[in-house]
């Protein structure tokens, strides 16, 4: 065993191997595997095992995509070929409208990664897979791609490979204790010894934690037994002329795919069950759990129905292992926040599927810094300190209840809710708002009409249009009021501060007191990595002078890392998190001048207090730092209040408001107004795979300061010239708005990608921003977006279409 490496990829299941590997196909060789047992030991080796090109954004398929073709590789591997039933195809199937429309999108959206998919009817799910009934059935969605492998034949191939290019793999060698260093390099101690390293992987499968105790750390991963069967021979595939399709039923919650001459049935039934909570044995591997097929009668029930041929053959054998989840059901590849050095590839429940490009996106990160596609949707940072063992075993049996149902547009299922709330969570209640979630924050949706509003799930226009219609025109007309729950914000002080952040931005940063600037951080390849608004805060009884920097809500663990990595050793700097201490109040419109004045003391004038201000007062008795600045294009300000405080300042906003017509309004209000602002989120149009002049961010960029992240790449992006260029567009279509991951075409070819849409209630238009090839970006006809599965005419147009010279806000 060697004493010294540069990684160490503790776990030997897919999610090691395939990190191994691909460290090695991304130029690392001095890099080792310790597995505890042998390879493929853990949930591995139970996996069924099936291989598809689905997932439910384009990142999601673009990975999928390059698992698929890595197989591919290693099965025509003349020297060590592995078993890949590769090109079976499958189908998901659905039996109402909003389902077909949900594949109908998923096919647009992976049109965008040279993935096709086919919506297909009914009569055609059954001519491609023979056994099924068309019963209840109204078509599905076919994959022509999809297949299964052989979990350690793959295993193996990959170590073969890795090991190959110089890296080593050792079996048989348990993990003890992990110790990190001042210099933020590690100590892997096994019962075989020592190994110090740059860099440790967590890559454990089910002990995924026993390995996180030994940083200090707990990840949100929760494993559910899952049960599957092998059938005896049926005679109808043994006598069909091909092999079936895989087959994946929401309506059953049950999957086949072949197995020899019969079937592989696996089901995700309602009475499931979490296992391994209370601590998992030292010696289970290779091992499983009891059989228990009584636990999924009901789901066997749905699937003798959907395909009666199972009713004349017997169960040649039982598995019931288990597999991992997190809270929203995709794993977690990426940094470990809060450690330096520290990564994981962890909860992986589609692990061999998906385990190839899972590896090569965590490969890329460790080596690079950054993947080739935006990771957030997989990022561990996405999940903060309300990621408890608790509310991930609720989430996770949700999710494995609900396998096959993907999420729509605005659902927000009901287990693990209210994880973060604020004192007005029950006071916006009882006033009837629908609460969306945040980063797991409750956040107003919208203010319901009747108690017993209930909009459709669909990615149509729901019944909810005309309620954010009103909510919008009042703030367009008067004033209203809207709590914005979990803003991250962090407090900056010391004497290097403005330094520090002008190291960080690509802009320049304001450091005139008392005023509030916006600004972008890059990474090292200068794409974008974050937004924030910086506020600098005089010093007053409340403190001295300071800095606050505040960013989406999301991005809490992310910014705070990307932050606190950079800051030299050198440096006056502190950062101090004050997300969970202060909620935000957003008053917007243009009689918000007038609530605002009654309720501080102080002159609010526009001179006084112009737009990009910051100012500390009270509302009413309850102290807050108001800011003027709007991302609804309306007078606006935020009033940041400390939460012990919160309903105080809240009753002295809606009395005050009584007299000029203020009403509460909620995120869907506010996404439509951000749209028609050209205003852009993190995370659906700010992503790591484009710099700022390719997201329109030029103003924002100052290429003359000094030195910043970034810089040097940037420097060079400029020299190569724009690769794509982000747009807004007009959609020609009332019914549905474009939701991100649309493909737009031209001439019947994919030329872009929708990044976020959504109904602009102040212009009447259907709106979009997408990513074009920067030749189009000035095209004014000729373009349509495959917007659920309907070829829709759509157009460039400028870009913040309502008050394009932003001057209501500045009022």
């Amino acid at each position: 065993m060697k004493s010294q490496t540069k990684v160490v990829v503790i776990g030997g299941g897919i999610a090691g191997c395939s990190t191994l590997y691909h460290l090695t196909q991304e130029g690392w060789s001095d890099v080792v595997l310790v597995e505890r047992d042998e390879l493929t030991s853990g949930t591995t080796w139970h996996s069924a095992a099936q291989v598809t090109n689905f997932g439910m954004n384009q990142t999601m398929v673009g990975l999928k995509s390059h698992s698929i073709a890595l197989y591919q590789e290693l099965a025509n591997d003349p020297d060590y070929p592995i078993n890949y039933h590769h090109g079976d195809g499958g189908i998901r199937l659905a039996n109402t409208e909003a389902q077909m429309d949900g594949y109908r999108h998923f096919s647009s959206m992976a049109r965008g990664m040279d993935v096709e998919f086919e919506v297909i009817d009914a009569e055609e799910c059954a001519r491609r897979h023979p056994l099924i009934s068309t019963d209840n059935l109204l078509g599905g969605l076919w994959d022509p791609m999809d297949g299964d492998i052989d979990p350690a034949q793959l295993c193996q191939a990959l170590a073969r490979r890795a090991r190959k290019a110089g890296a080593e793999v050792y079996r048989h060698s348990n993990v003890i204790a992990l110790t990190q260093h001042k210099d933020h390099s590690w100590t892997v101690h096994t019962d075989k010894g020592d190994i110090d390293c740059e860099i440790v992987v967590n890559a454990c499968g089910y002990r995924v934690n026993e390995v996180g105790a030994m940083m200090g750390v707990h990840h949100p991963v929760m494993s559910m037994e899952h049960q599957y069967f092998l059938t005896e021979e049926i005679s109808a595939i043994k006598e069909a002329a091909h092999r079936m399709p895989l087959l994946r039923c929401p309506i059953s919650d049950y999957y086949c795919r072949q197995e020899k001459n019969g079937l592989l049935l696996g089901f995700y039934e309602q009475d499931c069950k979490t296992w391994g909570m209370d601590g998992i044995d030292p010696n289970f591997t290779n091992a499983l759990c009891p059989d228990d097929l009584e636990r999924v009668s009901d789901v066997l029930e749905g699937a003798f129905a959907r395909m009666p041929a199972l009713m004349e053959t017997g169960i040649h054998t039982v598995i019931n292992g288990p597999i991992t989840y997190t809270i929203d059901g995709s794993p977690l590849v990426g940094p470990i926040p809060g450690k330096r050095n520290a990564f994981c590839i962890i909860g992986l429940r589609a692990g061999l599927g998906e385990g190839g490009g899972h590896g090569w996106l965590l490969a890329q990160q460790i080596v690079h810094g950054e993947a080739c596609y935006d990771t957030w949707c997989i990022d561990p940072r996405r999940f903060t300190g309300h990621a408890n063992v608790e509310l991930t075993a609720l989430k996770a049996i949700e999710d494995y209840q609900n396998e096959f149902r993907f999420h729509f547009p605005h659902e927000h299922r009901p287990a693990g809710r209210n994880a973060k709330t604020t004192p007005l969570t029950p006071v916006l209640a009882a006033e009837g708002a629908e609460f969306t979630v945040v980063n797991g924050w409750e956040r107003v949706d919208y203010i319901k009409p009747t108690p017993d509003f209930h909009p459709s799930l669909t990615f149509q226009f729901d019944e909810a249009f005309d309620v954010v219609a009103a909510e919008v025109m009042n703030v367009q007309e008067n004033v209203g009021l809207c709590e914005v729950s979990g803003f991250n914000r962090f407090e900056l002080t010391g004497g290097d501060v403005h330094s520090f952040l002008d190291r960080m931005f690509c802009g320049r940063v304001t450091r005139k007191p008392a005023r509030v600037g916006l600004g972008y951080l890059l990474n090292h390849q200068a794409m974008i990595k974050a937004e924030a608004t910086i506020a600098n805060i005089p010093a007053s009884d409340r403190g001295p002078d300071r800095v606050w920097y505040g960013s989406a809500a999301a991005s809490e663990f992310h910014d705070m890392d990307w932050l606190r990595q950079h800051l030299r050793d050198d440096e006056d700097v502190q950062i101090a998190s004050l997300t969970n201490a202060q909620t935000i109040l957003v008053l917007a419109g243009p009689k918000a001048r007038s609530v605002l004045s009654q309720v501080s003391r102080g002159d609010w004038s526009r001179e006084a207090f112009p737009w990009l201000s910051v100012r500390e007062c009270f509302i009413g008795h309850a102290p807050a730092t108001v800011m003027g600045v709007s991302f609804s294009g309306e007078l606006a300000y935020e009033i940041h209040v400390p939460n012990n405080a919160l309903y105080a300042a809240y009753l002295s906003l809606r009395e005050a408001g009584e007299a000029h017509g203020l009403k509460l309004f909620g995120a869907r209000a506010v996404e439509s107004m951000r749209m028609e602002k050209g205003f852009l989120h993190w995370k659906a149009d700010l992503l790591t795979e484009f710099d700022p002049f390719e997201t329109g961010l030029d103003r924002f960029v100052k290429m003359d300061k000094g030195d910043f992240i970034g810089k040097t790449a940037l420097e060079k992006n400029v020299t190569r010239g724009l690769r794509k260029k982000l747009v807004t567009l007009e959609v020609a279509a009332s019914h549905a708005p474009a939701c991100g991951g649309a493909s737009v075409i031209l001439d019947g070819k994919v030329v872009g990608t929708v990044t976020s849409g959504d109904w602009g209630h102040r212009i009447g238009k259907n709106l979009a921003y997408a990513f074009l090839a920067p030749e189009l970006s000035s095209s004014k006809s000729g373009l349509s977006i495959d917007l659920l599965g309907q070829m829709v005419g759509t157009q460039i147009i400028e870009a913040s279409p309502y008050d394009p010279a932003h001057q209501l806000m500045r009022t």
